[in-house]
């Protein structure tokens, strides 16, 4: 690859990601809708499903979400009912989350929406699973390279 030819942007990682992210987005938006969620409110409930109950900022970590962004969409779904804010009780500082009845019954109707993605994207199981794989080990490493970098600052 040429000097030039790497600026192109059709050769940039970072724009492939971008542009297939935004995609992804647009294919979940109409199931979402069908919920009531936003993409970030899904997120949201996927980690709790799995988890169970986590304070904040545990789930800001999972979800590469800061407080400012995060505070204000868990307030709208404990709004809706989906979930509950609570300090705890051990530490006054920190705030768990946790799924309330409906946050727990919106897992049946979610179901389907990997499955659909899987069916409508007519790519094989295995490759989808190994392209997952390999994004994250990527994102494995951008991540520590990002903090070796901070740490140097």
């Amino acid at each position: 690859m040429n000097k030039d030819s790497m600026l192109a942007l059709d050769n940039q990682l970072c724009f492939a990601v971008y542009a297939c992210s935004r995609e992804i987005f647009r294919f979940y938006r109409p199931l979402l809708d069908e919920l009531g969620l936003t993409y970030p409110q899904y997120l949201t409930l996927l980690v709790l499903w799995e988890e169970g109950e986590l304070t904040v900022k545990e789930l800001g970590s999972l979800l590469f979400l800061d407080s400012g962004t995060l505070t204000p969409m868990l307030k709208r779904m404990e709004s809706a009912g989906l979930i509950r804010r609570q300090r705890s009780p051990k530490d006054e500082r920190k705030v768990n989350v946790s799924l309330t009845k409906e946050g727990e019954a919106l897992k049946e109707q979610a179901r389907c929406i990997p499955e659909t993605l899987l069916q409508k994207s007519d790519l094989p199981e295995k490759e989808l699973r190994d392209l997952l794989g390999r994004l994250q080990g990527l994102q494995q490493q951008i991540r520590r390279l990002n903090d070796s970098n901070h740490d140097k600052e």
